[in-house]
């Protein structure tokens, strides 16, 4: 109800009260809007504390100094990595054995590293998938079980005494997992029906020749220093194992595969790829270099990173048993993590998201994608 009064017009009077409302909305509009500037403010400044992925300043690579890591050796080697890394400054520290380099990754020591399955897997179930990522194979085959001359069968080689690179290493869980397919029983304290010694590939050839070792399951070059050097014997020939089924390809299972520290990937994506890009054209000039020209530079590279060339014999041997290849082969490591649970060396675990391929498969650029079977991202 308006109320009049004498000598007033109620006209404006009801002016008055609409410019008031007025007023007061206005005032509740500009207090509205600097609530949203100030949260779009807070929220840009978040936004803008978060890093941007970006090139990284220094990348750090580790591998073997064995012939299973050539892609590593000739990629540094011919300068590949380097050309393709660009500004990025390439450091590089070199292992005897998977479990050593893994230890240095997840210390922030190094970034990347040609590495054997096993222990890839072992890093992702201990620290729930957060640690490393498979982001490309390296090399399959070469890996055998050579023995005295006088050890013919798996029946020969109860109480006898046998090495491996380290323990929970690649060869070390394929040794294991082979006695027990053989009725034998092994434990990670090294005593058993058969001991199982992990030692330096150096110090087995010296202790096979001293006779202090019955055998070792060992990747080349060292399992053809043994049968060349030192007059062993190959009693398993790990190719034998498998039969292509998980794989796709009789024969190959996978020996090196190239990991990444994942919080590495996440800042750095340009910097991965081209390591990548470097590896991928490494594994390419492997497979295409006339070998004289390949034994050279492999020779070359040895003898600079483990101290010594190999005999033109032991190189061609051992090259002969292993295929370089980009593929990781994905489809046999639920059967490795089988092997590494039943060895006594990891835990049951899912191990999907394990791979991450989408960068190769760019740097390929092929309409045959590399598979991660299932196991991560391709």
């Amino acid at each position: 109800m308006t109320r009049i009064v004498a000598g007033e017009n109620a006209v404006p009077q009801r002016k008055r009260a609409l410019e008031a409302a007025l007023a007061i909305g206005l005032v509740l509009l500009i207090a509205a809007g600097a609530v949203v500037a100030s949260t779009i403010s807070r929220n840009t400044a978040a936004e803008a504390a978060i890093p941007s992925p970006s090139p990284a300043a220094e990348l750090k690579l580790g591998y073997f100094g064995n012939l299973t890591h050539a892609p590593a050796l000739v990629g540094l080697k011919q300068g590949i990595f380097a050309r393709n890394l660009g500004d990025t400054t390439l450091s590089t520290e070199t292992f005897n054995a998977g479990p050593a380099a893994i230890e240095a990754l997840n210390a922030g020591a190094i970034d990347a590293a040609y590495i054997g399955p096993n222990p890839a897997i072992n890093s992702f179930v201990k620290s729930e998938g957060e640690s490393v990522s498979v982001i490309a194979g390296a090399a399959a085959g070469g890996a055998q079980l050579v023995v005295r001359p006088g050890i013919t069968s798996a029946a020969d080689l109860l109480g006898k005494t046998l090495a491996s690179p380290q323990l929970g290493g690649t060869q070390d869980v394929a040794l294991r997992a082979w006695l027990g397919s053989q009725g034998y029983k092994t434990n990670v304290g090294g005593s058993g029906d058969v001991a199982i010694n992990p030692t330096e590939n150096a110090q087995t050839l010296k202790l096979f020749q001293d006779g202090k070792l019955d055998g070792a399951w060992l990747p080349e070059p060292w399992a053809s220093r043994l049968v060349l050097q030192a007059g062993a014997k190959v009693l398993v020939d790990e190719k034998d194992l498998w039969d292509g089924s998980l794989s796709g390809k009789a024969g190959e299972f996978p020996t090196t595969v190239l990991i990444v520290n994942k919080k590495f990937a996440a800042a750095h994506p340009e910097t991965v790829k081209a390591l990548l890009k470097g590896h991928v054209e490494s594994v390419a000039w492997l497979n295409d270099t006339p070998d004289a020209q390949k034994t050279a530079v492999i020779n070359e590279a040895l003898q600079e990173s483990a101290g010594a060339a190999l005999p033109a014999d032991v190189l061609d041997r051992a090259l002969k048993n292993v295929v370089f290849t980009v593929d990781p082969l994905a489809g046999t490591y639920p059967k490795l993590l089988e092997n590494g649970v039943q060895a006594g060396t990891t835990k049951q675990a899912d191990i999907t998201g394990l791979f991450d391929l989408r960068a190769l498969n760019d740097v390929m650029g092929t309409a045959e994608r590399v598979s991660a079977a299932g196991l991560g991202r391709d």
